[in-house]
């Protein structure tokens, strides 16, 4: 079967509902394949998987409506099909309903024979009622409402509006089924902001500053992968969100100093500390997964930072050297249900459960309490998420308080006031800022 956007989205959806498997990875290997030559096809196949993935459960509402069968029974593969489709109707304007369900019948026939029918005459009735079909309404019932029209499992829907409350939830609900913008950090050990955006400008990137981030650059425009643009290989830039971006100045690591990257992962806020750094000290950073640490050894040497050593190491086990009390600086962005990152993550929505959630926060407070032992008396340490769960966020932090008495909140200076609290939390959310959903506050040792 000819490869088209169509069925390789369908290919993809089916991995990423099957395996849990998050879309990026796959997308950017039929991508970086050049499976798809042409430029609007390439552009048409993520359109496709993200926006089924984004509004997946307002089109199964309608399949429901129209479907007399269990729908649950359905394979896999026939349903994203139907989604698709479905999504080529309802919301993009270049694919007439006849086409979208064609094209689906053609595909149907190739990968699933025997079910052609069963897809055309969903697709048909669905085009020929879409104007008829009820959906629940915002006065009786707010939060399903918000969960169907704005596709985002109930329970996760529940738990916002208990936090946020329903306005809020809404519009965060709605902000995470649009296209975030696409960010980048400027690298400071290469060249300023200022400069990358005058050298952008012969990319016709439309490059403009970010808001928040001293650092960081949107692009509205991009005529070719950024990975694939020579600034971004001389490591000029890295791909990072805006919120992303403020978690190392959150930390305000200083030239000279020991600090500490316990779950570094591929080195991306790593790196940024060792520009805010002037590359002048010594960063380690620490991450249970080799290959993590691998990429994150490519990706210092891309930026130009020398002064990261990367170790392999659980988090939640005492260190076997002797670091203890050695750090002056220590920033503990733990691993979290990444709730904050829907716009760009959309499929987490589906692959993390209620029972999910609750696994987090011991493994956030096991790392919290083996983190602090590395910081000196006086030193700063901070907790990090890229969630908007509380019980992930300050519910952590509080418990560690209690049970830590030398260790208290300290104020952020020279920040953006309108993302903390009166703690000194920070916290971005898409609705509000435009970013991605980011948790952090800083921790200070005391010195007795």
């Amino acid at each position: 079967m000819k490869n088209t956007p169509r069925n390789l989205s369908v290919q993809i959806l089916n991995r990423v509902e099957e395996g849990r498997a998050f879309a990026q990875p796959l997308l950017d290997a039929y991508l970086s394949k050049n499976t798809l030559a042409n430029t609007q096809d390439r552009g048409l196949l993520t359109q496709l998987v993200y926006g089924t993935l984004r509004f997946r459960i307002c089109l199964d509402w309608i399949i429901r409506e129209v479907y007399s069968g269990n729908f649950e029974s359905m394979e896999p593969g026939i349903r994203n099909i139907l989604r698709v489709a479905l999504y080529q109707i309802m919301f993009t304007d270049r694919v007439p309903a006849y086409a979208a369900t064609d094209e689906a019948v053609k595909m149907t026939k190739k990968m699933y024979p025997g079910r052609s029918n069963l897809v055309n005459a969903i697709l048909r009735n669905a085009a020929r009622k879409m104007d008829a079909i009820q959906y629940p309404l915002f006065d009786e019932d707010p939060l399903l409402h918000i969960s169907v029209v704005h596709s985002h499992p109930l329970w996760i829907v529940k738990m916002w509006a208990e936090q946020l409350g329903v306005e809020d939830t809404l519009a965060l609900c709605k902000s995470n089924n649009e296209i975030p913008p696409f960010a980048i950090r400027a690298n400071s050990l290469k060249s300023t902001r200022s400069n990358l955006i005058r050298m952008l400008e012969n990319c016709d990137c439309g490059a403009v500053p970010s808001r928040y981030s001293p650092d960081g650059i949107v692009l509205s425009n991009l005529p070719a992968p950024v990975g694939q643009m020579p600034l971004y290989e001389e490591g000029y830039m890295q791909i990072q969100d805006e919120a992303s971006q403020l978690i190392s100045p959150l930390l305000d690591p200083k030239p000279g100093e020991m600090v500490l990257d316990v779950c570094a992962g591929a080195g991306v806020k790593t790196t940024h500390m060792a520009e805010l750094m002037q590359n002048s000290g010594r960063i380690v950073a620490m991450d249970i997964n080799r290959k993590k640490i691998e990429i994150s050894r490519v990706l210092a040497r891309r930026l130009g930072a020398t002064i990261i050593e990367p170790i392999v190491h659980d988090a939640t086990k005492d260190s076997q050297n002797d670091l203890r009390e050695k750090f002056d600086r220590v920033l503990v962005d733990v691993p979290c249900s990444g709730m904050g990152t829907l716009r760009r993550n959309p499929e987490i929505k589906w692959n993390v459960t209620p029972e999910d959630m609750k696994k987090f926060p011991p493994l956030q407070k096991e790392i919290l309490n083996h983190s602090a032992s590395y910081l000196k008396k006086g030193g700063t340490m901070v907790y990090g998420t890229c969630t908007i769960s509380s019980a992930e966020n300050e519910e952590v932090v509080r418990e560690f308080l209690s049970t830590h008495p030398d260790f208290e909140y300290a104020h952020p200076t020279a920040f953006v006031t309108d993302m903390l609290d009166r703690h000194g939390m920070f916290r971005t959310f898409p609705h509000l800022h435009g970013t991605d959903g980011f948790f952090g506050v800083v921790l200070k040792r005391m010195r007795s």
